[in-house]
């Protein structure tokens, strides 16, 4: 538990209810968080979520959620509109990154913070762009997507590892299976090419993770995935470098609506950045 200079704000651990009011502050900032992250977002680490609160009202909130022993991911840094200024977000910060406990730690910062995200030491690694479209239906369905149980939980663990910087079993086994959440795999001569994730939000339906060795694994299983959208926009946040991502994204007709820089304070153990044609989500990484 952590008191402002004021004495009044009290930051501490969220509990899951608690949190939906913070994924409404992210939807009222255009963040477009999936109707059913919060779950997910727990299994990985309960304790990682943090709220800071006036007279018992919440007001901000960060999530710096444990991955392993040398890592962690920052997100969900929000303080409420007109209470801003005041020095509770900057002690809600602390009191979360304190979680972190000499991890690396990552972030998506969003363009107004990343000088104040410099300053605490995190340095940009790349940007991502997100793209949202309706994206056009697809005639004749690629033979080798099919749902992500035929690779078997094991094959995509691993796959998934080779693409972020830490491994996450918990976090994956419950996002696979979340509400609303319907997950493809690519399988070509039984390996594993790539496999990807649409799940419901509030503005526009979100794509991520979207792993994949190649930019034909990764159209094939975008297609797929959109395949029942029925005219609904798509959303997907896909890192700049990866320019056969962006051109998948441009040949879609999708649009660049919104952007981030991925930011770490250290070193973080190499992952097939080729391979993300799609991040998972800018909360979690």
């Amino acid at each position: 538990m952590t008191d402002s200079a004021s004495g009044r704000l009290v930051v501490s651990p969220a509990t899951p209810d608690e949190w939906r009011v913070v994924t409404g502050w992210a939807a009222d900032e255009g963040w477009n968080p999936g109707l059913a992250d919060a779950g997910p977002f727990f299994a990985q680490d309960p304790d990682g979520f943090f709220v800071g609160r006036l007279d018992g009202e919440p007001v901000s909130a960060v999530s710096v959620v444990n991955y392993g022993a040398d890592y962690a991911f920052l997100g969900h840094y929000l303080v409420r509109p007109g209470l801003r200024g005041r020095g509770h977000g900057l002690a809600t910060w602390r009191a979360g990154l304190a979680h972190a406990e000499g991890r690396t730690v990552g972030l998506d910062g969003v363009p107004a913070q990343q000088d104040n995200y410099r300053r605490s030491g995190f340095a940009r690694a790349h940007g991502t762009l997100r793209y949202i479209g309706v994206l056009p239906a697809v005639d004749l369905p690629d033979r080798h997507v099919r749902p992500v149980e035929a690779a078997g939980l094991r094959a995509l663990i691993a796959y998934d590892g080779a693409c972020v910087p830490a491994d996450r079993p918990r976090f994956l086994t419950s996002w696979l299976a979340a509400p609303g959440h319907r997950a493809l795999a690519r399988i070509v001569d039984g390996r594993l090419t790539g496999y990807g994730v649409i799940r419901p939000g509030r503005d526009a339906l979100r794509v991520g993770p979207l792993f994949a060795d190649t930019r034909a694994d990764a159209e094939a299983l975008l297609d797929a995935l959109a395949a029942e959208a029925d005219g609904t926009p798509v959303a997907i946040d896909m890192p700049e470098t990866n320019g056969e991502a962006v051109a998948l994204a441009e040949a879609r007709g999708m649009k660049p609506t919104f952007d981030t820089a991925r930011m770490y304070t250290g070193p973080v153990r190499e992952f097939a950045r080729e391979r993300v044609f799609g991040v998972t989500s800018l909360e979690l990484g």
